[in-house]
């Protein structure tokens, strides 16, 4: 009887701990130039939610911050594209952190 009540409660863990996994939410970012001057970011999570607030930062080669600006409504961020080398920072806390280089940007 004792060894049913362990596989039963081990049974019961792993499908609490399985069911935790999968109400997480992977974070989404992409960019692209549209050829008029500007980046456009569009972002979002894996499990449908919104990104709208989440913070947004351009910069240098230097990594100086050239801009900071967050995410609108619809999930998307454009900026005028800097000269020479950059980086966009899609920042949504910990573990949900995406880099994307300036020469990635197409």
């Amino acid at each position: 009887m004792r060894r049913k009540i362990t596989t039963l409660t081990l049974a019961l863990a792993l499908c609490l701990a399985l069911s935790g996994a999968a109400l997480a939410h992977t974070p989404l970012c992409s960019c692209y130039a549209p050829g008029d001057g500007t980046v456009v970011c569009e972002g979002g999570f894996s499990d449908g939610s919104s990104a709208a607030g989440t913070a947004m930062k351009v910069l240098d080669a230097g990594g100086a911050t050239i801009l900071e600006g967050q995410m609108d409504a619809h999930g998307e961020f454009v900026f005028d594209k800097p000269e020479g080398d950059y980086t966009v920072i899609f920042d949504a806390g910990e573990g949900h952190i995406i880099t994307i280089q300036g020469k990635d940007i197409f």
